[in-house]
């Protein structure tokens, strides 16, 4: 991108851009990468600007330090809300990721912890390093997830194992984690980052309308009978067959060369 149009420098994010991939570094380690309320909003901005960008096509969510990816929000920053309404409606990046438009990647390196597992489970697709561990520990301190914990978890372990981890609290390591299909794929720490990049650097060759719709497919049918998510899933194709985008691709098949797309 020539002008991404965002302060990149910004205390506690570091925000990189690499062609059409935005790599966002959650950059407080000595605190385990955890969330103040000012970094949430912080996060909620950079997200919202890299799924604006036209010319973002995929974004990748890591943890700086070989600790944690994030132990989710700083605990000693929630008495500072006044009630617990307050606390209920505040700008919560959960949020932000999972309605981002465009493809987002997940770098786990090291603790997933509470928000930070429920960070790791609003992006479309994990990763994780050989040393990373999962844990939703909220119940030990009185209360549960909010950030979708539960829903999120449920899809991607199954019911038996999202309740072993929400009702003791106790944390389960990567292998297990791979094992259960909380990730998609282990890497060693030192490579994680470029390997997430890499997917990162294929999903934004793929026309963006595409790839964007077949996000948005894969939630709706989360939600959806089967017969319902059948159905929108051809209309999705028939709008995506529509495009120039798709007419480039399939000239490019029968010229048997890359495809260039544009977003149209």
């Amino acid at each position: 991108m020539t002008d991404p149009g965002y302060p990149l420098d910004h205390e506690n994010l570091r925000v990189e851009v690499d062609g059409a991939v935005v790599t966002i570094t959650l950059a407080r380690p000595e605190k385990l990468n955890s969330v103040t309320p000012e970094m949430s909003k912080a996060l909620v901005q950079v997200i919202e600007w890299a799924d604006a960008a036209h010319e973002v096509r995929a974004i990748v969510l890591t943890g700086a330090g070989e600790r944690a990816f994030c132990a989710g929000s700083d605990i000693r920053t929630l008495d500072g809300y006044a009630t617990p309404w307050e606390f209920r409606n505040r700008a919560d990046y959960c949020d932000a990721i999972r309605a981002a438009r465009k493809p987002v990647i997940a770098a786990v390196n090291g603790y997933a912890f509470g928000g930070g597992l429920e960070t790791a489970l609003s992006c479309d697709i994990r990763l994780a390093s050989t040393t990373a561990s999962f844990a939703a520990p909220e119940i030990k301190l009185g209360w549960i997830g909010g950030g979708g914990m539960s829903t999120f978890l449920t899809r991607s372990v199954g019911p038996s194992n999202a309740a072993v981890m929400l009702m003791t609290g106790d944390p389960i390591d990567a292998e297990t984690g791979l094992r259960w299909g909380l990730v998609s794929e282990l890497v060693e720490p030192a490579a994680l980052v470029a390997r997430a990049k890499e997917l990162a650097a294929v999903i934004a060759t793929r026309p963006p309308i595409a790839a964007e719709t077949a996000k948005a497919n894969l939630r709706a049918a989360a939600n959806m009978s089967q017969d319902e998510s059948i159905r929108y899933e051809r209309d999705l194709q028939a709008i995506t067959f529509a495009t120039a985008d798709a007419d480039e691709g399939r000239a490019a098949f029968a010229e048997k060369r890359a495809g260039t797309f544009h977003r149209r």
